[in-house]
């Protein structure tokens, strides 16, 4: 049984190849898969609003719920974008959910999980706003503001994050970044850490004792995941070099 780990496809509409990508690829997980780790930003947008006004992500949906049901656990790592999941994860899908990073021992190995996007200390900016949007008011809030407002402030937020993230990138090396953090992890019992956020696709071993570093690059261009196979985590790329 595989156990599979899937971050950043920030789908937007049933059409793009990503969105296509994807169905096809969970439709590939029924019955063979033990656990799928989401770890944020599945979508481009996502609030539990009690009414799911985002009627365009339904058959991503669908095919969760047909993989759960075929017997595959979900656990759920809220991203940047992806977050207050609501009633649609806990209880349609029976999600196991995670508002921040989590440790988990899967197949001998400690691992350090997490999105990614608490891990840049020095980006506060981005801290604040986090602790505004992730608060306990703003779930609140989710339950009873107009959707119009809320998707309205979901395109400026969108337009924000687009455009600081280029500018992010040239200020900062994301790569030692996550070497940095991964030293941190190892300082405090795990070998080995799970990240997305940063769009980076690398699968390597952090100098000294034995620690690997899974960054999962992206399913928008990319089109990475990453998977543990009696203990040894890989990156992959879908399709399968080679498949028809």
């Amino acid at each position: 049984m595989r156990t599979i780990f899937l971050a950043d496809a920030h789908l937007v509409a049933p059409a793009d190849r990503n969105y296509l990508l994807l169905l096809q690829f969970l439709r590939e997980l029924e019955g063979n898969t033990e656990t799928l780790f989401i770890m944020g930003d599945l979508f481009d947008f996502w609030l539990g609003f009690p009414s799911n006004p985002l009627c365009q992500y339904d058959d991503v949906l669908a095919a969760l719920h047909t993989l759960v049901q075929s017997g595959c656990r979900l656990v759920y790592l809220e991203g940047n974008h992806d977050f207050h999941l609501g009633a649609t994860f806990r209880e349609r899908l029976g999600a196991e959910i995670h508002t921040g990073p989590t440790v988990i021992t899967l197949q001998g190995r400690r691992l350090f999980l997490c999105h990614g996007d608490q891990i840049n200390h020095r980006d506060l900016g981005y801290r604040l706003l986090r602790s505004i949007l992730h608060n306990r008011l703003a779930a609140a809030l989710v339950t009873i503001i107009p959707t119009a407002v809320a998707l309205y402030v979901r395109s400026r937020l969108q337009r924000a994050s687009r455009a600081g993230y280029q500018a992010k990138r040239k200020r900062w090396d994301y790569r030692e970044i996550i070497r940095s953090f991964s030293r941190t992890v190892r300082a405090q019992g795990c070998d080995g850490l799970v990240t997305g956020h940063f769009h980076l696709a690398f699968c390597e071993q952090l100098d000294g004792t034995p620690f690997t570093i899974l960054s999962l690059g992206d399913w928008m261009e990319q089109f990475t995941y990453g998977e543990i196979t009696a203990g040894s985590l890989s990156l992959k790329t879908y399709p399968a070099p080679g498949a028809q």
